[in-house]
Order: C-alpha cells, then structure tokens, then sequence
C-alpha cells in the first residue's frame, strides 16, 4: 500500500512532552465498533466486561542513550537489541567517524569496540570489562526519550519515573510500551473489581519503534526485530479466556505485535521465545486479540498502518482528525484510545 495513505498532519502542540497526572486521568477516545467516546483513562473498567483480559508488556527501560568519544570525534549510540552477553546492536550518532575495530569512550570507565557494521548503518557495541553491562549502563547512559521529545526538552530525573511502566520487571527495553504509562495500582483495582483480569508478557521494545518509513511502498519496508517471550502458562491462560466467551485486549502495540507472532491460524497462541518483526498492515487477519488500547501515533507510522489494520484507515484518519480537533495530547507520554472492532 501506497504510504501516503497513512499521513495526516500533526500541530506541534498537540505533542505532549509531559505525562499526565495522575497517570490514569489522561483522556481516553473509545472506539467502540462504530460508537465513538470521549472518557478518561480512569472509566477503563466500564469500558470493558467481566471475563475480558488485558495483557501487559512487563518490559523495563534501560539507560540505553550514551554519548561518547571516539578519540576526539564526538559520537552517540543508542542501543536498540542485545545481541550476546556483552554486545548490544546501536544506532550511531557521527557513525561515519567510526570504523570497525575502533574504541568509543562513553565515560564513567565505560568503553566498547564497534564491530559488524549493518545494512542499516548500526553497529554491534562490544563492551569492554567484566562488569555487567546493566551497570556499566547505570554509570553512563540516560534514559532514551522519543526523538519527539528529545528535540525539545533534555531527559531529567522525572523521565526516570515517568517513562516507566508500573509492570516493568525485566530490563531491556529502549523505549517504553507505553500504553501502559496510563495504568495505576487504584486503577488495577477497579479492573479487578469489574471482574477484568490481566497478564503478562515480555517483548523488549528497540528503537527502531522511532524510524520513519522511507519507503513508498509498505511492501518495501523492512521491520527492525525485537526479543520477546510468553510463557506456557500465560498461553494456556489466554486461551482459556477466548474459550469461556471472554475478549483478550492487549495493552499497547508490542503485547499485540508479540501475540499475534506467538498465535496460530485457529487463533490459539502458543508459548514464544524469541524475534518477531512482524509488520502489520490493512489487509491482516487479526488471530489472538479482540482489542486494542494505545496511544496516539506518528503518521506515516508502521503503528499507525497497525491501528488501521485493526479498525479500518477511513475510520481511524477520522478518529485521529477528531483527537486532533478535540484537544487529545499526542505520542508516548500522550492520551490514549481504546479500539473495539
């Protein structure tokens, strides 16, 4: 398909650069089959029917953005996939100022080789030491806000809090799933009391989540891969609630992406261990949810073309242009939509 299909313009100010606060008092666009709501996070529950499921991407951001020195070259990297115990795959800053082989100081006694130059112009980052490279990262690197944010206000100590879900238990994300930014322990209540349950699934997010489409044509675009897991219980567990008439909603594009890698033709979803760079777009037969709670996305976005896939373009370039209209803030740390096909 046609990528132009999938533009609309954005003012600037509907980018928000904070989240709200409380988190679940963000607002809230219901796409429900072919009603349209304007709520809040916090009426979520009333949204949703006793039996229904939310799945979470229990992934933790990590200080994946380091700025270094390759001798007296000034370079950036961030990390978007581990790929061994002590190599990291990076996007590069200045990248044309380092060779294969080359040191890159990041400070705080932190160094690595650059090897295995890509297609796409990363690098693979060889970490030098014995320290884990968790805490060689906790000594120098920062937290990787979205470019869109990033361009306009530096990371502080608020992002630190910010820009990390509730469900984070397992280190290796470089950005947050964010849709999740939205959830409170007083919101989790109220779902537990409507009788809506949840799980957990694990798929670390990598940059390439930020990278436009620079293709003209969505068959020409190539899906950066991404590490993700679910176990067998939480697969028997899902399955189990398809079965008993109940709908598994995923929380955010990466538990959706992740699902529906793990899900088989008769919708079944099996335990996953492994990439996925799965590239969804109009036309893609949806197997293991039933719906979808995100946030707002870029146009022109492999996210966006998702939203579309799952409720139709027409309807969601209107939905957008009413969000737009109607004040709704914008991207990672903006407001949310819940789509209801």
């Amino acid at each position: 398909m046609n990528v132009d299909l999938f533009d609309f313009a954005l003012p600037p100010e509907r980018i928000a650069l904070r989240p709200a606060s409380p988190r679940d008092t963000a607002r809230l666009l219901v796409l429900d089959g072919a009603d349209t709501r304007d709520l809040h996070v916090g009426d979520l529950p009333l949204q949703l029917r006793p039996g229904d499921l939310l799945v979470f991407n229990d992934t933790r951001v990590i200080p994946a953005q380091l700025e270094g020195k390759r001798g007296e070259a000034r370079v950036g990297a961030t990390l978007h996939k581990r790929e061994g115990p002590r190599r990291w795959r990076a996007f590069v800053r200045n990248a044309r100022r380092v060779r294969e082989g080359d040191v890159i100081d990041f400070g705080h006694d932190v160094t690595a080789v650059a090897r295995d130059r890509a297609e796409d112009g990363s690098l693979a980052l060889d970490f030098l030491g014995d320290k884990p490279v968790e805490l060689l990262l906790e000594r120098a690197g920062t937290t990787p806000l979205p470019p869109y944010i990033a361009a306009r206000r530096p990371a502080d100590a608020a992002d630190l809090d910010d820009y990390q879900t509730m469900f984070a238990q397992e280190p290796g994300a470089v950005a947050a799933p964010t849709a999740a930014l939205h959830f409170t322990p007083e919101l989790m209540t109220a779902l537990t009391e409507r009788g809506v349950g949840h799980a957990t699934l694990t798929l670390h997010v990598g940059a390439g989540t930020f990278l436009p489409v620079k293709a003209s044509d969505t068959t020409n675009h190539r899906m950066h891969a991404e590490w993700g897991r679910i176990d067998a219980a939480t697969a028997d567990r899902l399955n189990a609630v398809r079965a008993n008439g109940g709908r598994v909603i995923a929380v955010g594009t990466t538990s959706l992406r992740l699902l529906e890698s793990a899900a088989d033709e008769h919708g079944l979803v099996h335990p996953f261990e492994g990439d996925t760079s799965i590239f969804i777009t109009p036309g893609y037969h949806f197997r293991a949810i039933d719906g979808l709670l995100t946030n707002f996305h870029l146009p022109r976005s492999t996210l966006f073309m998702l939203v579309a896939a799952l409720m139709g373009r027409e309807r969601m370039q209107a939905a957008y242009a009413h969000a737009i209209a109607s004040g709704y803030r914008f991207y990672s740390y903006g407001d949310a939509s819940l789509l209801l096909p």
